[in-house]
């Protein structure tokens, strides 16, 4: 994470997505703050995620696991920097190994750009019924690793708003 620096490098850059999710903001928060619904939509389309621990609080670490549909485990761990219930996250957020020891994102075949530490805000707004949600990701080197990072975010927001609106089937 840059520190005293307010200004970034001209090979970094600012990730931001903003969606409008037909979702009411409580069930967007949860879904993104509880172990349990996180494991069902971490990572990209057609990825798993066998492991999840967060330690939801300030000063908190989390450890989550994506696995491709290759079978190729990627491991991230931060801490939580702020916490306004319901509004605003903000965390640091790094590749790791399974002990969650960080690890250059090169050991996952990233570039050797991508920085040891990025920062991340999310934002949930209430829209009486609807959320604007905002991810912002700080400290990304420009060109293929931001893109690809846009990418597998908006495919993880996707897989939210699929679990959310799924209805469990009845069984007899």
């Amino acid at each position: 994470m840059r520190k005293n620096n307010p200004i970034p490098k001209a090979a970094e850059r600012e990730l931001v997505i903003t969606r409008i999710l037909d979702l009411p903001r409580e069930l967007v928060w949860n879904a993104w703050t509880d172990p349990k619904h996180i494991q069902r939509w971490w990572g990209p389309k057609g990825f798993t995620s066998p492991a999840c621990t967060n330690d939801f609080r300030v000063g908190g670490r989390y450890l989550y696991c994506m696995r491709s549909p290759e079978g190729q485990d990627f491991w991230t761990t931060g801490v939580y920097v702020e916490i306004v219930p319901l509004e605003r996250i903000v965390h640091t957020d790094s590749f790791c190994d399974a002990d969650g020891n960080v690890v250059p994102a090169s050991t996952y075949g990233l570039s050797a750009d991508f920085p040891l530490e990025t920062l991340l805000t999310e934002t949930f707004e209430d829209l009486g019924g609807k959320t604007r949600f905002t991810l912002r990701q700080s400290g990304l080197p420009a060109g293929t690793d931001s893109d690809s990072a846009r990418q597998g975010w908006n495919e993880a927001l996707d897989r939210i708003v699929e679990m959310i609106n799924c209805k469990p089937t009845a069984h007899p």
